[in-house]
């Protein structure tokens, strides 16, 4: 693990334009090159990605948005659950990963799949689209936090949301350099001011804080996070 962090922290685009935003200093990207950590082994028992996968409650039909989807991990585990009928869209800003994402979908035999190139400050998402946005260790490495998340608001149908998963800057037994962890206390910080409400959470994982945020004039009642 030493040996792969070590790696994941040279294999980056470099530090963002930007380097705080709400008093939090922005992580780099993380480069193509270290994709290898994105499907390591160990990944199920330290993400438990089948239970997250669980949580996202995908149906038959829907359109799942996979945002900074890397080689697609969880692109081409999102595709079965929406079906022929559904749609999985991967968004990662790096040419090379989608090149490995959708290599990885045509193996596979999913045709649900499109990779779509996006930009620092827009997902390339379509208003209205997106049933569930999911977003896995990649928010904070976004270099434009405030217009993604706009970007990604408009993104979403009236009762969407969008699946933050970080990993929990308030346990120091997680193993991840802390410049790429996130506390509740900071995403609150970030996410309602951009016209997001928390409405779920899932507090199981090992590893990772899940939040769903809808947006603020979606149907659903907004919830105080657990402690």
């Amino acid at each position: 693990m030493g040996l792969l962090l070590t790696l994941l922290g040279a294999c980056s685009l470099g530090q963002a334009e930007d380097t705080t935003y709400m008093g939090r200093r922005l992580a780099p990207t993380m480069h193509y090159l270290g994709a290898e950590w994105l499907m390591r082994e160990t990944r199920e028992s330290e993400e438990a990605p089948a239970a997250l996968l669980d949580a996202l409650q995908l149906s038959p039909g829907e359109v799942a948005c996979d945002v900074g989807a890397g080689s697609g991990y969880h692109t081409l585990r999102m595709a079965p659950r929406v079906g022929e009928t559904g749609q999985v869209y991967a968004i990662d800003i790096q040419p090379e990963m989608l090149d490995m994402l959708q290599q990885r979908a045509r193996d596979a035999g999913l045709r649900n799949v499109r990779a779509v190139l996006n930009t620092q400050a827009d997902t390339g998402l379509d208003p209205g689209t997106c049933d569930v946005i999911l977003l896995v260790d990649v928010y904070h490495e976004f270099s434009k936090p405030a217009e993604m998340l706009q970007s990604m608001r408009r993104a979403l149908k009236p009762d969407g949301v969008i699946a933050l998963v970080e990993f929990r800057a308030e346990d120091p037994r997680v193993p991840i350099k802390p410049l790429h962890k996130m506390s509740k206390a900071q995403i609150m910080r970030e996410l309602p001011p951009s016209g997001l409400k928390l409405v779920r959470e899932v507090n199981t994982l090992p590893w990772q804080h899940v939040m769903f945020f809808q947006r603020d004039d979606g149907p659903d009642r907004p919830i105080v996070p657990a402690q």
